[in-house]
C-alpha cells in the first residue's frame, strides 16, 4: 500500500468523491483522504501550496488552475452540471416555490435563510443573485446567515428548531443531508447549473493513481453515482 491519494474537492461533489474513493480503497488499499468546501476556500487552499493529487472544481477554475500551471494542462475532466436548491427540515412542511412569485413570497415569509458565503461559494453567489431579481436583498438581508459552504449550511438547517427556515445551495449539498428535505430546484430562469470538473494536481506525489482515480471519477460507469448525487448530463 503506498502513500494516501489526497482529493481536494468542491463540497458539490462530496457525496461522489466518497462513493468512488470507497470502491478505489477497497479495490487497491490505497487510502484516500478528501478535503472539502467551498470553490473559493478549496482553489485558495490549492494555491497555499497544500498538498494535492486529484482537484475537484466548477470547470471554469479548474481551466484557470491549468492556466496558472496548479493543474496538470489536458488532465481536465467534467462530471456534470449541478443545480442549485431549496431545502427545509425534513418533518417540516413543504412550501410551494414552483414559480419566482412563489419563491418570493416563501422568502418573505421566512424567519431565516440559510446559505454558503457568496465570497467563496458558488451557490451563495446565486443566492444573491437571486434576492437582487426579486427585489428582495433589503427585506432578506436580516434574515440571512451565510455558512462556510453548503454542508455546513444544511447541516445547521437540519438541527435548528426555528420555524419557517429555509435554505439555499447546490442540490447535491441537499441531498446528500438527510436531515433536510429537496423542495425544489430554482424556478424557471432563477435556476443556474453549474458544471464541475476534475484535474490531477501539478505537484501530484503519484501521477499514475492520480490519474486512476480521476478516470473512476468521470468515467461512463460513474454517471449513476453522478446522477443520484445530483448530477445532470448534457447527453
Amino acid at each position: 500500500m503506498g502513500e494516501e491519494l489526497r482529493v481536494l474537492s468542491a463540497g458539490a461533489a462530496q457525496a461522489v468523491v466518497e462513493v468512488i474513493a470507497a470502491d478505489y480503497q477497497r479495490e487497491t488499499g490505497r487510502r484516500v483522504s478528501g478535503e472539502f468546501g467551498a470553490v473559493g476556500a478549496i482553489r485558495q487552499k490549492l494555491l497555499d501550496g497544500a498538498q494535492a493529487d486529484v482537484i475537484v472544481l466548477t470547470g471554469a477554475m479548474i481551466d484557470e488552475l491549468v492556466a496558472s500551471g496548479h493543474v496538470s494542462r489536458g488532465s481536465r475532466a467534467d462530471l456534470g452540471k449541478v443545480g442549485t436548491g431549496i431545502a427545509v427540515r425534513a418533518g417540516t412542511p413543504v412550501p410551494d416555490v414552483s414559480t419566482a412569485q412563489k419563491l418570493r413570497e416563501r422568502l418573505l415569509g421566512s424567519t431565516c435563510v440559510v446559505c454558503p458565503d457568496p465570497a467563496i461559494a458558488t451557490a451563495g453567489k446565486v443566492v444573491v443573485q437571486v434576492l437582487e431579481q426579486l427585489n428582495v436583498t433589503a427585506a432578506i438581508r436580516p434574515r440571512l446567515q451565510h455558512f462556510p459552504n453548503g454542508y455546513a449550511a444544511m447541516k445547521w438547517l437540519a438541527e435548528s428548531r426555528g420555524r419557517d427556515e429555509m435554505g439555499i445551495t447546490q442540490i447535491t449539498e441537499i441531498l446528500a443531508n438527510p436531515g433536510v428535505v429537496l423542495v425544489a430546484p430554482l424556478p424557471g430562469d432563477l435556476q443556474v447549473r453549474t458544471l464541475y470538473a476534475a484535474g490531477l494536481a501539478a505537484r501530484s506525489a503519484d501521477g499514475g493513481a492520480a490519474q486512476e482515480f480521476l478516470t473512476r471519477l468521470t468515467a461512463p460507469g460513474a454517471r449513476k453515482v453522478l446522477a443520484k448525487a445530483g448530477y445532470e448530463f448534457d447527453n
